[in-house]
């Protein structure tokens, strides 16, 4: 009897991605023109991507310096990642941008994201847009030379049903569900619950790649989740906030949990108040089950009033395998705001 039960290997990556050998930007007959994006473009860049934001009612707003330092990664090829579509004054009306992530073991990924001036929608611009950030994210794929399952994805915010609309036309399907959720701290904070054989500290640059290896063993279990490498650890930092953030250590020095915050203070006039912002939480496997996750966050929450801060903040995997969802409830926060990560799987 042939044994049937063994999946077939899948494809070679070049040919599941079938990456286009030639990627024009959109057609000038659109109204744009279009060039590279360069790092010197972010306070520029940022007015744009704030009109967007505003136009699509979501509840923050991307600083230039966040622009910068997604557009400064060194693993990125602005020449070929990124389209920047001027009008006829020079001003910036669309853009589009492709990113990776080098540390990827399980499932090579690139991420799409971009976006049109409120004025200058409805002229297929976007479609166009959509397009091309398909195009040249399965060149990127197809670049990697990782023979591991793909992933385009799309992060969109469900306050835009329209850019659903756009990716959903193109292949992409909704895959994964995330919640953001907030706690006033104005009522009264958790207990922060003592941790036999753990203490927590404040977070320190000689913690941090410690951290770092914490933070991929902790997710490793987690749908999406790959390995950050150093480079990529370091991103995302330009809203990072130091003295909001800790860190859980064993007795023998070893780290087991950890929390890392965000200070977005130009969300604040748009929310109508201030918040402190959970980037990351994570206890290893070993150390699950002991109220770590807990005394990080009671710890950080006490440090956001501490600085005058009306409510804590944090976003969440609605499937996240640790329960965090359910944790987050118990402890006060609510779900205010939703997003979707629309893929294409290759």
């Amino acid at each position: 009897m042939t044994d049937t039960s063994t999946a077939p290997a899948p494809a070679p990556l070049a040919q599941r991605v079938a990456a286009p050998a030639r990627l024009d930007p959109p057609d000038p007959a659109l109204g744009l023109a279009w060039r590279p994006l360069t790092v010197a473009d972010a306070p520029e860049l940022e007015r744009l991507v704030q009109l967007v934001e505003e136009a699509d009612g979501q509840p923050f707003r991307t600083s230039a310096e966040e622009l910068a330092e997604e557009l400064s990664a060194q693993w990125r090829d602005l020449d070929r990642d990124t389209l920047v579509g001027l009008d006829a004054d020079g001003v910036m009306r669309a853009w589009a941008q492709v990113d990776s992530a080098p540390g990827d073991t399980r499932v090579v990924r690139a991420f799409v994201s971009g976006g049109v001036h409120p004025l200058w929608r409805g002229r297929g611009i976007g479609r166009a847009l959509v397009a091309w950030l398909e195009g040249r994210a399965r060149q990127v794929l197809a670049a990697s030379g990782k023979e591991l399952p793909a992933r385009i994805a799309a992060y969109l915010e469900d306050t835009a049903p329209a850019s659903a609309r756009l990716y959903q036309a193109a292949g992409f399907t909704p895959v994964r569900y995330y919640t953001e959720m907030r706690r006033p701290l104005q009522a009264a904070l958790p207990d922060v619950p003592a941790v036999e054989g753990v203490r927590v500290v404040p977070w320190s640059e000689e913690l941090d790649d410690a951290v770092r290896l914490a933070h991929n063993e902790a997710f490793a279990d987690h749908w999406g989740s790959e390995p950050r490498t150093p480079e990529q650890w370091q991103q995302h930092r330009a809203m990072f906030a130091p003295s909001w953030s800790f860190v859980a250590v064993a007795d023998d020095g070893e780290v087991v949990g950890y929390t890392l915050s965000g200070r977005y203070e130009q969300d604040w006039a748009v929310a109508g108040y201030s918040s402190g912002y959970t980037e990351l939480l994570g206890v290893r496997g070993a150390w699950r089950g002991r109220a770590v996750a807990v005394a990080l966050l009671a710890t950080a929450m006490r440090a956001f009033a501490a600085d005058g801060i009306e409510y804590a903040e944090l976003g969440v995997d609605t499937e996240n395998p640790s329960g965090a969802h359910g944790l987050y409830a118990r402890l006060g926060y609510e779900v205010v705001h939703s997003s979707t990560m629309y893929s294409i799987e290759l």
